[in-house]
């Protein structure tokens, strides 16, 4: 009896050593694999790990800011005199020499006070800039995007208030502003050109509303910079903003676009033959300046847009 006393105390402790130590091993596979899952995230959430190229896992990229190099010393500034900047992500396979630039939106400012506002901003200064997710026309989804996914896409940020047209600097009363959107321009694709941009066998110069308007101002220009051959053409975004008036019976976008040209030395920068014909002013109108444009020109634009009839 005593025998198997001391035999039943002794299976009592050894299964309660394999509870425990039961217990202890499920706790560590446990963690183990939340660890694992946490590494698999973590490693797969990033695809090609780069810090300029990143996608979370099903969504776009995100495609990390550029400073324009030398942009200082070319006059190619911001409203805040500094840097701007654009995002670059290369292309592949078959679109390895094909480009898509786009060039974004932002509304315009015509006066010392707006301006002044606007620099504090990312439309006004690369300070407040930050990597930027590709989408639409620039996503890298062949499902998304069929036509241009594996193109070299480039997304210009906007950062003059003049639709990368201006050249002019105001210094009032200690406000100092820079108006270098034709600087700008150039520099930059002095930039893209030296990073393949040159090689394009195929290219398309695209904008969305301000953005839109800058393609059109830019649009042969664009193609006169490519090597001769190369198929090139533009494509406008929501870049029409009609020269009529309100419903107040005032041309009130007439009178905003004559102060955007004015203020920032816009006018000798604009279409040769649309101002030897009109005002300046004028020819910030797209519907002025498309019929001088030799370049194929694609137009996209809603039936009813809200910011095409707002009071600015």
């Amino acid at each position: 009896m005593a025998a198997a006393a001391a035999a039943a105390a002794e299976m009592h402790r050894l299964w309660l050593w394999w509870r425990r130590k039961g217990r202890e091993y499920r706790v560590g596979a446990a963690w183990t694999a939340a660890f694992l899952f946490a590494l698999a995230i973590t490693v797969g959430f990033w695809l090609d790990g780069g810090d300029d190229h990143r996608r979370p896992i099903g969504g776009p990229i995100l495609v990390g800011l550029t400073l324009l190099r030398n942009a200082k010393q070319r006059r190619a500034v911001c409203l805040d005199g500094g840097s701007p900047g654009y995002h670059l992500q290369k292309g592949f396979g078959s679109g390895s020499n094909k480009w898509v630039l786009h060039i974004e939106g932002g509304g315009w400012c015509n006066t010392i006070e707006s301006c002044s506002s606007r620099k504090m901003t990312q439309l006004g200064s690369s300070n407040y800039m930050d990597a930027q997710f590709f989408s639409g026309i620039l996503s890298d989804d062949r499902a998304q995007n069929p036509d241009f996914f594996n193109w070299n896409k480039v997304k210009i940020r906007y950062c003059d208030g003049g639709s990368l047209s201006g050249n002019a600097e105001i210094n009032q009363n200690g406000t100092i502003l820079f108006f270098r959107g034709k600087y700008i321009w150039e520099a930059l694709m002095d930039e893209l050109l030296s990073a393949g941009l040159v090689h394009a066998k195929q290219a398309l110069l695209s904008g969305c509303s301000a953005g839109g308007l800058a393609t059109l101002i830019h649009c042969d220009d664009f193609r006169e910079l490519l090597p001769k051959g190369v198929v090139a053409k533009c494509l406008v975004d929501a870049g029409f903003f009609l020269d009529i008036k309100d419903i107040s019976g005032k041309s009130t976008i007439q009178s905003f676009y004559s102060d955007v040209v004015n203020l920032q030395g816009i006018a000798k920068n604009l279409n040769k033959d649309c101002i030897s014909k009109v005002d300046p002013s004028q020819c910030f109108f797209p519907q002025k300046i498309v019929k001088y444009i030799n370049t194929p020109v694609f137009i996209v634009h809603t039936a009813t847009t809200f910011g095409r009839y707002k009071t600015f």
